[in-house]
């Protein structure tokens, strides 16, 4: 699979019940296919980090979908494109 159709879904913030079930079924909603995840607790902080597959995807809607999940949740939730994350932290 290439990598432009790929994402980095990052999920910052307190710690509550459900969050990887509503990131889930935002990228579910969205044809958007995980392909990889990792996520810890760590003194009560949620930290999570997930590669997608959005070749099905319309990445705008998908990014507005979860940036406006992250506001109801308190969360910072958000998702860039796996080429330009590549690029980020290569530096």
């Amino acid at each position: 699979m290439e990598n432009e159709n790929r994402a980095v879904v990052t999920v910052l913030g307190k710690d509550t019940i459900g969050i990887i079930a509503r990131v889930s079924a935002v990228l579910f909603e969205n044809a958007a296919n995980i392909l990889d995840i990792s996520q810890t607790v760590l003194s009560g902080m949620f930290t999570m980090v997930m590669i997608v597959d959005i070749s099905k995807s319309s990445f705008g809607a998908l990014s507005q979908q979860l940036t406006a999940l992250g506001d109801a949740l308190g969360l910072q939730i958000r998702i860039q494109r796996s080429e330009i994350f590549d690029a980020m932290h290569r530096i």
